[in-house]
């Protein structure tokens, strides 16, 4: 079994955003859905969303009462990943730390495996 620290962990800065986004939400957020889609440069482009609810299919996993649904197909590109929340007062925004990444593009929006 497969436990939720293997998978994918989050930062304090990025459990508390989340949190406060899904109580400020007008939409009823049960947690996130964290995925892969095959773009940019390098081949993949992390996804994070607001989940409503849970996809057949997904890796449900628990974070300090912040439920993440993880997409089938983009858990063997995400296993051991960290995410962070960064507010520089410039640019804010999610940031994934993936050990699995050989290579990221020269904007940063793309990597692959």
């Amino acid at each position: 079994m497969i436990t939720s620290k293997e998978i994918i962990t989050l930062t304090s800065a990025a459990k508390n955003r989340v949190k406060e986004i899904i109580q400020k939400a007008e939409k009823n957020y049960i947690g996130i859905r964290i995925g892969v889609d095959n773009t940019g440069c390098s081949g993949h482009s992390y996804k994070i969303d607001y989940a409503q609810n849970k996809n057949d299919g997904d890796e449900e996993i628990s974070i300090d009462n912040i439920k993440v649904f993880i997409d089938a197909s983009a858990t063997m590109y995400i296993l051991g990943s960290k995410i962070d929340y960064v507010d520089n007062g410039m640019e804010s925004g999610f940031v994934f730390s993936n050990p699995n990444e050989k290579e990221r593009c020269g904007c940063g929006e793309s990597f692959s495996v």
